[in-house]
């Protein structure tokens, strides 16, 4: 901690990566609207550069929408090994100012320079010095943000994209905080900020005055959260090793499967490869989770707890098809299916478990 009492946190993002990417390497692509990922039937948006996303297109949208807003759009076969390279080099470049990096994905990070800053000033100076290292040798732009916690951290940088950088001071957080829309909120999705709006709470301001015990009556657990981002209030550490919270497996099917036998079937080649993450990953859980996503796009989970490791084949296929049978469908059609295994148990705490016999049947890992 700083003598003033706060923390110096950066959060770094690599503008539109893959496309950007691809735009600096191959120069007749540079101010087009371009999108990495596949355009066919089942095809998905992975990036989008600049000039696509003025048109709509984002990442994660089927490529048929994609092109229905962008008739011009250019798709890219994306190149992931490149793309993995480059993140090396840019973090990198995070390492000569602080070892206390958290990747939050391949080309986003956060930065703790509490004990490095005032070697050059400000926390500012750092990101201008990363921002400007970044570009030069990498020939990439990356926006950054900074403040006293991650939540504010991350906000700034995605408050002035692309080619941005934004600070927020702990002394202007509260007025900052009150001008924005719900959905910049940390956690808050479409489906809550649409349940936050019906509530008659459209910005910062309007969650901050709501009390605890509302929130929390709304919103479960995200409650609290919800009432401490609303105040600047993020206590979290930026952590150089992120702990697995789950593992999972699913596939997209290439037609849209609506027969429960053929659903069933599929979730057998999902849980032997959820089978082998858990065991690639050394993880144990007690919980299994089932994702199904329609052919509209809409997606439910289904989950149950147990009281012991879920980690043999029968046992999590028996219950992963039990929640299956369960999901009412509604006649729809289903484009994803998924399982995973999450509420870790540490080994160091086998005791809160039931044992298993060696010959025992149990449940399913992610």
């Amino acid at each position: 901690m700083s003598q003033d009492g706060y923390r110096r946190i950066l959060h770094i993002d690599v503008d539109a990566f893959f496309a950007s990417v691809e735009q600096r390497d191959f120069p007749e692509l540079r101010g087009k609207p371009i999108a990495v990922g596949l355009n066919a039937v089942r095809g998905v948006v992975a990036s989008a550069s600049y000039e696509a996303r003025k048109f709509g297109v984002r990442s994660a949208m089927p490529s048929s929408q994609a092109l229905k807003l962008c008739p011009d759009l250019i798709f890219v076969k994306g190149r992931m090994e490149e793309y993995k390279k480059i993140s090396q080099e840019i973090f990198s470049i995070f390492a000569r100012y602080t070892d206390i990096i958290e990747p939050v994905s391949i080309d986003e990070a956060f930065l703790d320079v509490t004990g490095v800053y005032e070697e050059y000033t400000y926390a500012m100076e750092i990101a201008k010095l990363i921002r400007k290292n970044v570009r030069e040798e990498v020939g990439l732009v990356v926006s950054a943000g900074v403040s006293y916690n991650k939540f504010l951290a991350k906000i700034a940088s995605d408050w002035r994209k692309p080619d941005g950088l934004c600070v927020i001071h702990p002394d202007r957080a509260a007025a900052f905080i009150d001008r924005l829309p719900v959905k910049a909120i940390w956690g808050v999705g479409p489906v809550t900020q649409k349940k936050m709006e019906s509530l008659g709470i459209r910005t910062g301001k309007d969650l901050r005055e709501q009390d605890i015990s509302f929130l929390n009556q709304q919103f479960g657990k995200a409650g609290i959260s919800f009432y401490n981002f609303a105040r600047g209030i993020d206590n979290r550490e930026v952590t150089t090793s992120r702990i697995r919270k789950q593992v999972s497996a699913e596939v997209t099917f290439s037609h849209d499967e609506g027969n429960l036998q053929k659903l069933e079937e599929a979730l057998e080649g999902i849980v032997d490869r959820l089978i082998t993450r858990l065991e690639k990953n050394n993880f144990s859980g007690t919980s299994l989770t089932l994702k199904v996503r329609f052919h509209n796009f809409k997606t439910i989970t289904r989950s149950e707890t147990t009281d012991r490791i879920l980690a043999d084949k029968p046992h999590i296929l028996e219950l992963a098809k039990k929640l299956l049978e369960n999901v009412d469908r509604g006649g729809q059609t289903v484009r994803l299916l998924g399982v995973s295994i999450g509420n870790r148990v540490e080994e160091e705490n086998p005791e809160t478990l039931l044992p298993l016999s060696i010959g025992e049947q149990t449940e399913l890992p992610l």
